[in-house]
């Protein structure tokens, strides 16, 4: 299973064979410096660490910096790491950089990014409630959650409401997996990576690429 860091740039259209208008995303994928490569023997399970974008020294801490020096690299803004199968552990070496080519052959991915915030939104943006009737008898209350009943207390358990009762709240700005992602193009001369349909936040946001875990079986005739 292959992985990079990456962000998105933004979203754009591909025609298929067909002619047929493809919405896509296009993914500014790597260049990735391993920064770390860890061994049952040393940390007790197996994974590499990657390192996305250059960062100035003076944005980050000593001990990062002297980390990233061991890589032969410098800081990184964008750092996270893939657990590996025993065996393949081997397959990485420290300071080696790895590009959108890992990604040759590849048909499906998977996409890790962090949604839109929204700030504090009512239950019907948040939740797709009804609302209240826009007729008569209604008096301000149009967009109101209505009586939360024996949902008000968790008996036995605690005061507060049931945990996961849908309510007014906090919407957006969390970690969002889209899975199936068909590639569509793959450009190494820029370090793009253009997929279909829509990946979560907006441009610029930081993201994980993987192979697809579970691809799409697609039927053939």
């Amino acid at each position: 299973m292959a992985m990079l860091l990456g962000k998105k740039v933004g979203m754009t259209r591909l025609y298929d064979q067909e002619g047929r208008s493809v919405p896509v995303t296009v993914l500014q994928v790597g260049p990735c410096v391993v920064t770390q490569v860890k061994t049952v023997a040393t940390d007790g399970y197996d994974a590499v660490q990657l390192g996305y974008e250059d960062v100035k020294p003076s944005r980050q801490t000593k001990p990062l910096i002297g980390h990233f020096a061991k890589a032969g690299t410098g800081p990184k803004r964008f750092v996270r790491e893939m657990r590996l199968a025993e065996d393949l552990s081997g397959q990485f070496k420290v300071g080696e950089t790895l590009t959108v080519g890992v990604f040759e052959g590849t048909q499906r991915v998977d996409v890790i990014s962090t949604s839109k915030g929204k700030g504090f939104q009512g239950v019907m943006k948040r939740h797709h409630f009804g609302g209240f009737p826009a007729s008569h008898g209604t008096e301000r209350k149009h967009r109101a959650q209505g009586s939360i009943a024996s949902h008000a207390t968790n008996r036995g358990f605690s005061g507060r409401p049931k945990k996961g009762k849908r309510m007014a709240g906090h919407m957006g700005n969390i970690r969002v997996t889209t899975k199936n992602h068909k590639v569509m193009l793959i450009d190494q001369e820029r370090g793009l990576l253009v997929v279909s349909g829509t990946v979560p936040g907006s441009n610029g946001t930081y993201c994980v690429v993987k192979t697809a875990k579970t691809p799409v079986k697609v039927a053939t005739k």
